[in-house]
């Protein structure tokens, strides 16, 4: 090892690349994390996760007030937005987290070296004007919003979410291109604090991947918040004069034309890996078909030494699924053992309510159990009828259990309730331990709380439940 500068060299600063080099620190390796913002953290801290839930968190308190649910409770205020100190908040919430992590950088002796990396060898990267070695080398770059062909993100009319999350005032109309979660999430900001909001979705249902109920269920609360969809549709166009927007929408089948006139425009199809210049090739890499890096599942890539996790690698592009990756690397690096359940990494969407899941969804968990002579049994469970939503003026949504009829083994969980994003991690860690309904059923949850609905919904598994 010392004829390397370093054990170990994270190209990238991202949740799974801040954590991967803390935890190989950690484990005695010296180490170095190669980032080429200002700023550690990466998309997630700078220009994702964090702010873009700054704004939320703020936004509904704004609605709150301006839309009655307060007023219900007994407290009268008029709002009055302050959309400067909305954004102040939010750069706050990134300064502190960003400098926590230079903290903790220093703290585990973990050395950042500032700058772009690019391959020279498995061994040798190139980082600004310095070529550095290291025996170890884990890509671990992120990923960036995918474009969408024939539309310019001018950052001013037509936006990116980077640029959703600094609109320097509010939108009379706002179109969002893409019903996934950054559109959903970003969408809602901007329509809480007095946007229409119109989403386009080439699809027949909002949020792909989720369960056909939360789909169908979410699309009916947004609609009843006041954001409106158009389902099944694909944009040929956006035209921009002045501050306006023209976009030019056709039935995703084929058909007639219209146009949408809107002064912001959100793109938000998704996400791609970020692997154009790493020069890969010069360390012996390729790239699959969707551009991803595939590894084993200690995350080693086909070239001894290289490793890579999280969004540049297969698998749901999720800060937090990177995270465990970071941890896992590190240790197998370390010569120990890292190991990510990759069935097991729940999904939220951080609108209100929240959405979550983790798991299989019925319809691929009915497909597998046909296929394989088997069946399964669903419990649901409204929110309606949980005291805590009840008395917080929460209704809307529900949880869902799938479990397999034989062991009764969870196989999915899903809910839309307003913490569901804190709700789920308790499903997580009954599937991680292989849990049955019935041991989440027969477990004892605190009253009132909001997760007594996973209890009934486990209960309702097995035709038990109380409260509906």
């Amino acid at each position: 090892m010392a004829d390397y500068d370093y054990d170990v060299l994270i190209i990238g600063s991202g949740p799974g690349g801040y954590v991967a080099a803390i935890r190989a620190a950690q484990l005695g390796l010296r180490t170095a994390c190669v980032e080429s913002r200002e700023t550690l953290g990466g998309t997630c801290l700078n220009v994702g996760c964090i702010p873009s839930k700054a704004l939320l968190h703020a936004s509904e308190y704004f609605d709150a007030a301006a839309n009655g649910t307060m007023a219900k409770m007994g407290i009268k205020v008029t709002p009055e937005l302050d959309l400067l100190q909305m954004h102040a908040q939010r750069i706050d919430a990134i300064n502190q987290l960003t400098g926590g992590i230079a903290f903790l950088f220093k703290k585990n002796k973990v050395t950042w070296l500032k700058g772009r990396g690019a391959f020279v060898d498995a061994h040798t990267v190139q980082v600004g004007e310095q070529t550095v070695t290291a025996k170890d080398i884990v890509i671990a770059t992120g990923s960036s919003v995918t474009p969408l062909p024939g539309v310019t993100v001018d950052q001013k009319v037509v936006v990116d979410s980077t640029g959703a999350l600094e609109l320097d005032k509010v939108p009379e109309h706002m179109v969002v291109i893409g019903g996934g979660v950054i559109g959903l999430e970003l969408g809602s900001v901007w329509r809480r604090l007095g946007a229409k909001v119109t989403c386009v979705e080439y699809l027949d249902q909002i949020l792909p991947g989720f369960d056909g109920d939360i789909r169908k269920e979410s699309n009916k609360i947004f609609k009843k918040q006041g954001i409106a969809f158009k389902l099944s549709t694909k944009v040929t166009g956006v035209t921009v004069n002045g501050d306006k927007a023209t976009l030019t929408v056709e039935p995703s089948a084929g058909g007639p034309a219209e146009t949408i006139e809107a002064d912001c425009v959100l793109v938000s199809i998704g996400r791609r890996p970020n692997t154009d210049g790493l020069a890969l090739e010069k360390a012996g890499l390729t790239v699959n078909a969707r551009g991803q890096i595939d590894t084993d599942h200690r995350f080693q890539t086909t070239v001894p030494g290289v490793w890579a996790i999280g969004d540049v690698i297969p698998g749901p592009m999720l800060a937090h699924k990177a995270e465990d990756e970071g941890i896992a690397v590190a240790e197998n690096i370390a010569g120990q053992t890292g190991i990510v359940n990759h069935a097991v990494i729940p999904s939220v969407v951080y609108t209100w309510p929240e959405i979550a899941g983790v798991g299989l969804t019925e319809e691929v968990a009915r497909e597998q159990a046909t296929k394989n002579g088997g069946e399964i049994k669903v419990g649901k469970f409204p929110m309606a009828g949980n005291s805590r939503a009840k008395t917080n003026h929460e209704p809307d949504g529900f949880v869902k259990i799938i479990a397999d009829a034989k062991s009764d083994r969870v196989l999915g969980v899903w809910a839309i309730a307003v913490p569901a994003g804190t709700m789920i991690a308790e499903a997580a860690l009954g599937m991680e331990m292989g849990a049955t309904s019935e041991d989440i059923a027969y477990t004892c949850h605190a009253h009132p709380t909001h997760s007594e609905a996973i209890k009934e919904a486990a209960m309702a598994v097995r035709g038990k439940a109380i409260h509906v």
